[in-house]
């Protein structure tokens, strides 16, 4: 009798092709999205929704509200979001003008903010976003004061979770005129963003900078703060202390345009793991809730939603989600995904601008594909169910506004989510390493 071939656990399929990739190219793997490997998440936590020891609001009769106000601390005007749900920041470079215009219409149809990513503020994205955070990172690609003064919010990006210590890249392909212009970049040539700012080396100079910041904008705009979730606890109390409105958590979930393979799979924490060390660091410092904290990184229900704010979080933010409401990755262009060598849901390789949908690209053949109008609707609806479902679950465990959602209203289903969330494993009291069964 024939046996069944056995694939080693250590060297399944998937590893021997990367293998034979390396050896026969010698570059290492570069992509855009996140982090593919099974992780600990979301899905790990289970609400526990009123019965006789919890009163319910009934949904159609009892509001639940869900406005938040980000960066009251020190900024005299600060964002007031009709949901606390944000768009993170993806550049013009590694997406097309049309879906940064789609972003900031899908944006301001729900009431939230959009966001700008590395290369500077296009002028469609600021003529259709009614709340815009403009990012400030190490490259300063397309920085100049006057947009930092047209923002509405500046967002310093220390890292990012797909990478947290490494810069990006935007490949030649994706260097057009526009954004070599923007840029100040010499067309067709390979880009790559450095990992660190260049006039800073630690959070005494990151004070200095956030000080600068709002000197610059007469103190009237929130200064947020990003970092790739790798030590949340030491990294949001040291923006904090630095001055911060507002600290951006960003698990390993999270996307990039792109950057190397091993980065994205074997660099940062997840997500769930790192909000619970982060408002730690908010409650010793009497900063919960006065500082907002802001949680990325493969949130893609109202579930996510929900459970990001009872662990802690003041608002979620969203960036793969939101260009596949776009309409990337969409299967009416898959006969296109299978002649780039991939399938629909499974297209990673933004860098390469050669996106079916229109959105990670910068062909104009292809970005022309993308309706703005359109997309932007479907990012509105998206966000509104996001928001719906988020509502849904607070009113099943009687909070009247998402902000009211707490700990002491999840469990967990493994141990490791219950280790990682801080709440205890389904069926019992226990919380690994801090009680009994």
């Amino acid at each position: 009798m024939q046996s069944i071939p056995r694939f080693s656990a250590t060297f399944d399929p998937a590893t021997l092709a990367e293998i034979r990739r390396a050896a026969a190219t010698g570059i290492y793997d570069i992509r855009g999205a996140g982090a593919k490997r099974k992780l600990p998440n979301f899905d790990d936590l289970l609400f526990l929704g009123a019965s006789i020891s919890r009163y319910p609001l009934e949904g159609y009769r009892e509001r639940c509200e869900t406005q938040v106000v980000l960066g009251a601390r020190h900024a005299k005007k600060p964002i007031a979001l009709k949901i606390p749900v944000t768009i993170a920041g993806m550049s013009f470079g590694s997406l097309s003008a049309q879906a940064k215009e789609a972003l900031g219409r899908g944006a301001t149809l729900a009431g939230t903010s959009t966001t700008t990513g590395d290369g500077g503020m296009t002028d469609e994205e600021r003529g259709h976003s009614a709340v815009l955070v403009y990012q400030y990172l190490p490259s300063r690609y397309g920085m100049n004061p006057d947009d930092l003064r047209r923002a509405d919010a500046i967002e310093i990006v220390v890292g990012q979770g797909a990478k947290p210590g490494g810069g990006g890249m935007l490949l030649g392909q994706k260097i057009s005129p526009r954004v070599a212009e923007m840029r100040t970049l010499p067309e067709g040539i390979d880009q790559r963003s450095a990992c660190r700012h260049p006039d800073w080396t630690g959070p005494d100079d990151l004070e200095i900078k956030i000080l600068e910041l709002r000197e610059i904008t007469d103190w009237q705009k929130p200064i947020y703060v990003k970092v790739g979730a790798s030590r949340p606890y030491y990294d949001t109390a040291l923006a904090v202390k630095a001055g911060a409105d507002v600290v951006v958590v960003d698990g390993m979930q999270g996307g990039t345009a792109a950057t190397q393979d091993v980065f994205i799979e074997h660099v940062g924490i997840p997500t769930l793991a790192a909000i619970r060390p982060a408002v730690a660091a908010l409650q010793e410092l009497g900063m919960h809730r006065k500082v907002q904290l802001v949680v990325s990184g493969g949130i893609r229900s109202g579930a996510d939603v929900a459970k990001a704010l009872a662990l802690g979080a003041d608002a979620v933010s969203i960036g793969t989600a939101a260009l596949v409401a776009l309409g990337d990755n969409d299967p009416q262009y898959e006969d296109e995904y299978r002649a780039l060598g991939t399938t629909a849901g499974a297209y990673d390789d933004w860098h390469e601008g050669r996106d079916p949908a229109g959105i990670t690209t910068q062909d104009p053949v292809l970005a022309a594909r993308l309706d703005p109008v359109a997309a932007g609707r479907r990012l509105a609806n998206y966000l509104a169910v996001l928001t719906l479902e988020a509502q849904a679950i607070a009113r099943a465990c009687g909070k009247s506004h998402l902000h009211n959602l707490e700990p002491e209203d999840l469990a967990a289903l493994t141990i490791e989510a219950a280790a990682m969330a801080q709440v205890p494993l389904a069926g019992t009291n226990w919380i690994p390493g801090k009680g009994a069964f």
